[in-house]
């Protein structure tokens, strides 16, 4: 365990995180290696391992020492490789997998993007129009659809996982209906009717991503008759009335597309609806190393922005929300509980 006496000096910390890219270039190359699908329970040989993911038994040496020095795979003393709880998070079948986000945050285009951090610190907009001569979503769809294809992929692990915590999360025995705004796939929606059964709901997202519903929604679907799957812009209107409303990490865009949207919630909503908006914060959480990365990261590529616990509060408050309190949901989601006021 890394102590204050045997923590590395000032010096060496640095030249650690000046050469942050390669452990996530190292990460990276594991993945589509597919090293941690090659790995089993018990210790293999780098020459085993070699021969199962067609590379060179030398270099993924090399590779899987790096990574084992972050703690991704462990190097045994007879020179074989076994895996660590955060090296099986890479595997496809791990029910925690970050196999795909961890792609996801280090595709092409964020090696492109990351050396002109400075000009977007410096002009407070997005440097991928300018890279690409195009929107983010519109190159990611027009002119990198592998990209597009990992970005789908890792958005559907983040909503599944975060999904069954916000349903252990919420208490909505006194609701009999429930929307989720710009909620994706629905998954989130599909859990809090499996968790209420007398419950009815309501997905809002745009054409494109409605069209991929959670099958649970979908006509035929074990949902299908409890749910109504709503295409639409929640930035232009909010077309359904329910109990209680959830707004899961859309509220990232500029200020002017947050309070529309937050007042479209309160019109459909009207007096006494319930808003919970969960959020991301880049303050107060024991995941700022991710959320401050994640912030930045939306910064280059959107001009978008993660919330302090203070600049949420002050749009939700000046929107017209009442805020009842602000918990976590889990190490990396906080839940800012409101109602619309009388």
């Amino acid at each position: 365990m890394t102590t204050a006496q045997t923590a590395p000096p000032p010096s060496m910390r640095l030249r650690e995180l000046v050469f942050g890219a390669a452990c996530a270039a190292a990460l990276r190359a594991a993945v589509r290696l597919g090293v941690a699908d090659a790995l089993g329970d018990e210790p293999r040989s780098v020459e085993d391992l070699a021969g199962a993911v067609k590379a060179e038994p030398g270099p993924l040496r090399r590779l899987l020492r790096a990574l084992s020095c972050y703690g991704l795979f462990a190097e045994r003393p007879d020179g074989t490789f076994a895996h660590t709880d955060m090296s099986r998070l890479l595997r496809e079948d791990d029910p925690h997998s970050l196999r795909h986000i961890s792609l996801w945050c280090t595709e092409p285009w964020t090696w492109d993007a990351w050396p002109r951090l400075d000009e977007a610190v410096r002009t407070g907009r997005n440097v991928v129009e300018d890279l690409y001569g195009k929107e983010f979503f519109t190159y990611l769809n027009q002119d990198a659809p592998e990209s597009a294809d990992v970005f789908n992929r890792a958005m559907t692990t983040s909503s599944v996982q975060s999904a069954r915590d916000v349903a252990d999360f919420l208490d909505l025995s006194r609701s009999s209906s429930v929307a989720d705004i710009g909620g994706g796939q629905g998954h989130v929606v599909a859990s809090l009717l499996e968790k209420y059964p007398s419950m009815h709901g309501a997905l809002l997202d745009l054409p494109r991503v409605v069209d991929n519903a959670d099958p649970r929604l979908r006509a035929g679907g074990a949902l299908a008759d409890r749910v109504r799957v709503l295409a639409g812009d929640c930035r232009v209107a909010v077309p359904v009335r329910a109990d209680a409303y959830i707004i899961k990490n859309i509220l990232e865009w500029d200020d002017d597309s947050t309070a529309r949207t937050l007042r479209n919630v309160i019109e459909a909503g009207g007096p006494g609806a319930r808003v919970v908006v969960i959020e991301n914060l880049v303050d107060d959480t024991p995941s700022m190393r991710f959320s401050t990365a994640m912030d930045l990261l939306l910064l280059l590529n959107v001009g978008g922005a993660k919330h302090t616990t203070e600049s949420m509060t002050r749009r939700l408050t000046d929107a017209g929300l009442v805020i009842g309190d602000v918990r976590p949901v889990n190490p990396y989601l906080h839940a800012f509980d409101c109602t619309v006021p009388g």
